[in-house]
């Protein structure tokens, strides 16, 4: 079996693409003074130049994005004890404070004071339940 060129394959490849788009619309052409069928032959489309403003809307005002804020903190509960590592990647000081929720309805839950964390700075804050921690949490705040 011999092996054909390459021009020639993509030749025959082209000729059946053209052949199969270009094929539908030969046979749909009407013959002229004929009006042709479909919704689209009504009437051709007009333009009224007076109902084209002469400047564009105008755009409602976009709203402020609200910049970022917040240390990025990881909480870690090893059984009754509570470590929460914070960084803080932004440019504005932010106040962090430690919540623990303790297990025991007996035992005293505990709010830790805040501690301002200033750009690119790092805190560890730590707290205690006499028995099992339920939850443990880190809130934010703008000084």
């Amino acid at each position: 079996m011999r092996a054909r060129s390459s021009g020639a394959v993509s030749l025959l490849v082209t000729s059946v693409i053209l052949t199969a788009l270009l094929g539908p619309g030969a046979v749909a052409q009407t013959a002229p003074g004929e009006p042709a069928p479909g919704p689209e032959a009504v009437a051709p489309a007009e333009v009224d130049l007076a109902e084209i403003p002469a400047e564009p809307p105008v755009q409602p005002a976009r709203t402020p994005v609200r910049d970022l804020f917040g240390a990025d903190c990881d909480t870690e509960i090893s059984g009754s004890q509570v470590t929460a590592s914070c960084h803080n990647s932004y440019p504005e000081t932010d106040l962090v404070r430690l919540h623990v929720e303790c297990d025991r309805w007996w035992d005293l839950d505990g709010d830790g004071a805040a501690v301002a964390i200033g750009p690119a700075g790092r805190v560890e804050l730590t707290s205690r339940c006499w028995k099992e921690v339920r939850s443990a949490w880190v809130s934010h705040e703008r000084p």
